[in-house]
Parts: structure tokens; C-alpha cells; sequence
């Protein structure tokens, strides 16, 4: 069992910048991909960003690419995402998630295994 804690979420005007961090709980946070996916009123679920276990790999959605950045500390349990020139249109609440796939860093929800309880990011224009 992994719990998940999130937190940096906030308001800030477009163009600025945010980290958002995830805490897991238990020993074997190393043996996880983690994610970060985000979702908007009346929106489904969508994938932002995903990092290997040991962190060498990563995946972004095009829509953040080259303005979002994910990375992990695995001696603090944390994974982070660094999100800079933000638009309106990243407003959504973030959430972070755990997956044990082994090959590859996926994109769908269906393949993570643990949720945080999410983390609301606003961004105004």
C-alpha cells in the first residue's frame, strides 16, 4: 500500500511558475513510475507527466512539454513537477499517481495504481 500526498498547488498569473510535490509513504517509493495526471471541471482525467523508478526516463503530454518538468528524489519519497509559463488553460487540480509497470512510463490512468487526494492549480489571465 502507497498513500500519496500532494501539495504547491495555488493561484498564480499566467506566465508564472509552480512545483508541485508528491510525498509517498512506505519503503518502496524506488519501485514505482510515477505520474502526474490533472483534471478540469467537466473534463476527463488527462495525462501530464511520467518518470521511471529510477528516474532516468521521462514522458510529457504535448500540451506541457517544454514547460513542464517532472523529477523525483528517492531518498525523500518525492516527486515533483516544476510548471513554468502557465496558461489559463492548465488550470485543473493535479494529482499525482503510482504505477508498477515495470517497461515503459504509461499514459493511462487505468495504469496507475495509487492516487493522492489531488492538488487545485489556478491559473489567471
Amino acid at each position: 500500500q502507497v498513500q500519496l500526498v500532494e501539495s504547491g498547488g495555488g493561484l498564480v498569473q499566467a506566465g508564472g511558475s509552480l512545483r508541485l510535490s508528491c510525498t509517498a509513504s512506505g519503503r518502496t517509493f524506488n519501485s514505482y513510475a510515477m505520474g502526474w495526471f490533472r483534471q478540469a471541471p467537466g473534463k476527463e482525467r488527462e495525462f501530464v507527466a511520467a518518470i521511471s523508478w529510477g528516474g532516468s526516463g521521462t514522458h510529457y503530454a504535448d500540451s506541457v512539454k517544454g514547460r513542464f518538468t517532472i523529477s523525483r528524489d528517492n531518498t525523500r519519497n518525492t516527486v515533483y513537477l516544476q510548471m513554468n509559463s502557465l496558461k489559463p488553460e492548465d488550470t485543473a487540480v493535479h494529482y499525482c499517481a503510482a504505477s508498477r509497470v515495470r517497461v515503459g512510463l504509461p499514459a493511462s490512468p487505468t495504469a496507475y495504481d495509487y492516487w493522492g487526494q489531488g492538488t487545485q492549480v489556478t491559473v489567471s489571465s
